[in-house]
């Protein structure tokens, strides 16, 4: 089944998929198993920093990262870890329960762990730098986006975001306690049988604004199979958005990238201050990401024509490349 659907799916199927190839047999086993791939990503914003963790599959070695942006010194730290096939990392092809994690290299000892209970997110870090143990609750009512799109000849992809939620629990960074009565997360899966190259232009934003409380989710890629992942959150409450347009230019990145729709609805800006990136060309792999923080400005309209102010706003832009 494609499309949105109005919840969380509880279980992707995997072991039901009638994986076929290019000529509509049967793929192996091998095929089945290293053609598909899955990663999860968690940002969380405070007064004073934004936080942001993900781990990544994809059969033939296992990633992840953590990053700390501190939006008072505008300055990046961060740790990027590989892990050899099945060792010292694990994920969840549930959106619904289960664990996804990475281990310090030769030991048992989780860096990153996500914890999904019922749909909800929890987040444990444990670095030098960072230790958080956080639950990420989405206001009452509050719909994710979730969405199945076909792609390539034979393959699908699974993606489930919500942004702007809730979040309680323990942050500290730098040994130093931080408060959370202000902050806001988002979370992302997204799974399936991807195309080998793929790529996507991708923003992220929450925020609180005189309107109330603001998520948004953007992309172009992946999922362009007759619907999009496009969605703004007022409040809690969900308007899905329609295609979006990313014009920016690779070669001058300091310029502000232009994000607009056809209908009006989006009509933003995005200026970049710092970025994380990371370039691999392992031939058979390939990798070449760029996730910028900046700032967000322009107007923003959801589906009962109520426009939102969007007013240096920080958030998330990101393009990336990937051979898999």
């Amino acid at each position: 089944m494609f499309g949105h659907f109005d919840g969380i799916v509880k279980s992707l199927g995997l072991e039901q998929f009638d994986y076929r190839n290019t000529m509509d047999k049967q793929a192996s086993k091998l095929a089945k198993y290293f053609d598909y791939k899955q990663f999860q990503f968690v940002t969380v914003k405070t007064q004073r920093y934004i936080v942001s963790a993900a781990i990544a599959d994809i059969r033939y070695l296992g990633s992840g990262f953590i990053y700390v942006y501190d939006i008072k010194s505008q300055k990046i730290v961060e740790q990027s870890y590989l892990r050899p096939p099945t060792l010292g990392y694990q994920t969840t092809p549930s959106p619904y329960n289960g664990e996804a994690s990475i281990s310090k290299l030769g030991s048992a000892d989780k860096l990153v762990r996500f914890n999904l209970v019922e749909g909800v997110w929890q987040l444990e870090i444990n670095t030098n730098k960072v230790s958080a143990s956080l639950t990420l609750t989405p206001p009452a009512l509050s719909l994710p986006m979730s969405l199945a799109t076909p792609t390539a000849y034979n393959g699908w992809t699974y993606t489930q975001k919500h942004n702007a939620l809730q979040v309680s629990g323990t942050l500290t960074v730098n040994d130093e306690p931080q408060p959370l009565n202000q902050a806001l997360a988002s979370y992302d899966f997204s799974a399936g049988y991807m195309r080998r190259e793929t790529s996507w232009r991708w923003a992220s934003l929450n925020a609180n604004t005189e309107g109330g409380v603001i998520g948004l989710n953007l992309a172009a890629g992946v999922n362009e199979t007759g619907a999009n992942e496009n969605v703004l959150w007022v409040n809690g409450q969900r308007h899905l958005l329609g295609q979006i347009q990313f014009e920016f230019d690779r070669d001058d990145l300091t310029s502000p990238w232009q994000i607009h729709a056809a209908n009006g609805q989006v009509d933003l800006s995005f200026h970049g201050i710092n970025q994380r990136t990371e370039k691999l060309d392992l031939l058979l792999l390939k990798s070449n990401f760029r996730q910028f923080i900046g700032y967000f400005d322009g107007k923003l309209t959801d589906n009962q024509g109520v426009t939102y102010t969007i007013s240096q706003q920080l958030g998330l832009c990101e393009d990336h490349y990937a051979k898999w």
